[in-house]
């Protein structure tokens, strides 16, 4: 049996196809960036380059799901490529341990279809937002996510009409500063 057939009868051969083809870069495998990562291998992504530079800790075991007690000081992109290959052995998993500055920026290749910045380094942020723009590849950008326990106060939205969040509150002041005024997309 087909392990996407339930995907495939939802959205159709076809549209499963194009998902398979998708190119993500991923920026960040902790809280939210490890359910991102795992969600979208389960639903048929096939290509996602992970970028992140940090080992689990025990401070991660109660919020981020990759994180286990055997995992700890294990480099965090080193337990997704495995756990995600786990689950589809056939995708394509590139791993950089790098922190995201303005040295390495220019190294990120260009040829992805989707950034998913799940970071909380606000330079980092803009930087990946400005190589968004300049290669016109589309991102999503988690903003102040942490913290919440009523997942009802979550939305997605552009970042000049988030309320009430700090994070999202210092990358619109860096925006400007820049003068970018990109209709960022950020939950």
């Amino acid at each position: 049996m087909n392990e996407q057939i339930r995907t495939e009868l939802l959205i159709g051969k076809d549209n499963l196809n194009k998902i398979k083809k998708t190119k993500i870069l991923l920026v960040g495998i902790g809280g939210v960036g490890g359910i991102t990562a795992e969600l979208l291998v389960r639903s048929g992504i096939s290509n996602i380059t992970i970028v992140d530079y940090d080992i689990f800790e025990k401070s991660n075991l109660n919020r981020q799901i990759l994180c286990t007690r055997n995992l700890l000081n294990k480099e965090k992109t080193l337990v997704a490529k495995e756990r995600l290959l786990s689950i589809n052995p056939m995708c394509n998993i590139i791993i950089k341990n790098i922190k995201i500055n303005e040295d390495n920026i220019k190294k990120i290749d260009s040829n992805y279809d989707y950034i998913i910045d799940a970071i909380d380094d606000v330079k980092a942020k803009v930087l990946l937002i400005k190589h968004a723009i300049n290669n016109n590849i589309k991102i999503i950008s988690a903003c102040g996510t942490g913290n919440k326990l009523d997942p009802s106060k979550l939305y997605i939205t552009n970042i000049w009409k988030t309320e009430y969040d700090p994070l999202a509150k210092k990358i619109r002041y860096e925006l400007k500063k820049e003068n970018i005024k990109y209709k960022l997309t950020v939950v």
